[in-house]
């Protein structure tokens, strides 16, 4: 095992709309925001991840900031292929003559096409992988929330990203009812951005309503424990000079509420259609919440209110499917079957 290593790499990858984590070794080497910053001019990658982020709505003409991936699936190819290879770069820590041959497993939206399913693997190949496969996010995200995934018994996740919200019934190795979204970290955000301006005569841009959904971010206007206001600093759309203001958490939350329902409907239509022996099980198990959305108060609340079932954040919620592609392909052999080439 010790000399095979030498000349294969295996990494796992969460290619998000967000954020993008890679694992190797079952450690998370990169765990960066999914945007990179070009120079217009020469078309070289000036920055990826944190340090691009911190270059949007800041750059001239000269640099631009894209984000590659939109609602769980490759937008544009080519800074797509930028950023991994420079992601990919960052796992490199030993320095060796030999340059080892990487195997990929990369997660990927229950609902994606095959066309958008043949960007990801392109993708991943033209950044140097020799051998790539894929598997579904909420099968990933049920792996690394501890779910054994190849019981007969079925479990309910609901995988909350950046571009998606995935919905899934599992059972026996495979997918028995699914409903994919486009409604997820993105579309809040962009709620809360239009929120600001409709309600406060205030711009400000995604980063800054990123933050505020950090801050005082709600799926109900009713929290035992609410945050603190939060100062929101943006540009006067009447005097064009710039100001803040104070907000709180139950404006956010009205923000959010149709984007909410969304979600609460995608869930409501996966268990329509799941069968009656896996819902029996799915009413003593749970629905099991991952990814970063799931971080949003009282969404665990909202959602037990409409199923009357009982709501787990799975813990680590942001890394779930990480963690699940790692251990996916660590395990092939046991979990082949729920991989694809």
């Amino acid at each position: 095992m010790g000399l095979f290593s030498l000349f294969t790499r295996e990494i796992a990858i969460d290619l998000g709309t967000a954020n993008t984590v890679i694992l190797h070794d079952n450690k998370v080497v990169v765990d960066e925001p999914s945007i990179i910053a070009i120079d217009s001019r020469t078309k070289s990658v000036v920055a990826v991840g944190k340090k691009a982020l911190m270059m949007e709505g800041k750059t001239s003409g000269e640099i631009y900031t894209v984000r590659p991936l939109r609602n769980g699936v490759i937008a544009d190819f080519q800074p797509t292929e930028l950023m991994l290879r420079e992601f990919i770069k960052m796992t490199n820590t030993k320095h060796s003559l030999i340059t080892p041959a990487m195997k990929m497993v990369i997660c990927i939206p229950s609902g994606i096409t095959e066309v958008e399913e043949r960007a990801v693997r392109e993708s991943a190949e033209q950044a140097g992988a020799k051998e790539v496969r894929l598997i579904y996010e909420p099968m990933a995200a049920a792996i690394g929330s501890g779910i054994d995934v190849l019981d007969a018994n079925g479990n309910m996740i609901i995988d909350i990203g950046g571009g998606t919200s995935e919905v899934a019934v599992i059972a026996l190795g495979s997918i028995a009812s699914k409903k994919s979204v486009q409604v997820a970290g993105d579309r809040l955000n962009t709620d809360i951005k239009e929120f600001m301006r409709r309600e406060h005569n205030l711009d400000i841009g995604i980063p800054t309503a990123e933050q505020i959904k950090i801050n005082v971010g709600a799926a109900v206007t009713h929290l035992d424990n609410p945050p603190a206001d939060y100062e929101v600093y943006g540009r006067d759309l009447v005097h064009g000079i710039p100001r803040s203001i104070m907000i709180n958490y139950q404006e956010i939350a009205t923000a959010l509420n149709n984007s909410i329902n969304s979600i609460e409907d995608a869930v409501m239509q996966a268990l329509n259609v799941t069968p009656p022996e896996l819902s029996a099980d799915i009413f003593k198990t749970g629905i099991y919440l991952a990814g970063g959305g799931s971080l949003l108060r009282g969404l665990d609340k909202r959602i037990n209110k409409i199923t009357q079932l009982p709501v787990h954040v799975v813990e680590d919620p942001l890394r779930a499917v990480a963690r699940g592609t790692a251990i996916a392909l660590k395990n092939l052999d046991k979990f082949e079957s729920l991989t694809k080439y």
